[in-house]
């Protein structure tokens, strides 16, 4: 009877792997992670030996919903808002890490600064408005940090002390706005990390500000 229930179970984790291949070669990496979680809820103990249609739909439809969100962020992020250069929203990126159920944002930040600087251009308030409404409409309730970084080169011509407290300003310029644009204040965090995070070897994409979303 056992090994009867496991074919059973193989053959319906079998069917959802080959409709969730057919999603993840037309989507992007988000929802390929996404529908990644989901056969690995259905691989799990927990879930496995009660595992029955209507069970795989919820979970479907649960996985289904935060794909549309994150789908959703990310075709707005791409329209340039007014006076706001299309090649610098092409830059932004959003990324979702299925171990910690969290989203990030990834704003380059000479679209929001100018050198050395912490006061967000006006071109780039039509991103952070965007931004914000998905805080508000599709991430109601969910904790948000805001972490500034830079590149590794030394400050000698700005007030800052140092990358640290220069990524810190940002970051909490960047938080500034989203509260004042309705974001929960006592839901959002901003941190400084210098250069101590760096994604590269070029510094123009290690100068950014990350908006990272816990959608757990």
């Amino acid at each position: 009877m056992r090994i009867a229930r496991m074919g059973v179970l193989a053959g319906l984790i079998s069917f959802i792997a080959i409709g969730c291949q057919s999603k993840m070669a037309q989507e992007n990496r988000a929802l390929w992670e996404q529908n990644n979680e989901l056969q690995a809820k259905l691989a799990s103990a927990d879930v496995a030996p009660k595992a029955d249609p209507a069970q795989v739909s919820q979970l479907q439809s649960q996985i289904a919903q935060r794909d549309a969100k994150i789908n959703e962020l990310q075709s707005q992020l791409r329209q340039p808002a007014a006076g706001q250069p299309e090649a610098a929203v092409a830059n932004i990126q959003t990324s979702y890490d299925k171990s910690s159920g969290r989203m990030t944002v990834d704003v380059p930040g000479d679209v929001l600064f100018s050198a050395g600087d912490a006061t967000i251009h006006d071109s780039a308030k039509g991103t952070l408005d965007k931004i914000a409404a998905s805080m508000k409409k599709d991430y109601a309730g969910k904790l948000i940090k805001i972490q500034g970084h830079t590149d590794s080169d030394p400050i000698h011509y700005s007030k800052w002390k140092s990358n640290q407290d220069l990524s810190l300003a940002r970051a909490n310029s960047v938080k500034a706005y989203l509260i004042k644009k309705g974001v929960p204040a006592d839901l959002i965090t901003a941190q400084g990390f210098g250069s101590d995070k760096p994604k590269g070897a070029d510094k123009a994409v290690n100068r950014r500000v990350d908006i990272v979303v816990a959608t757990r």
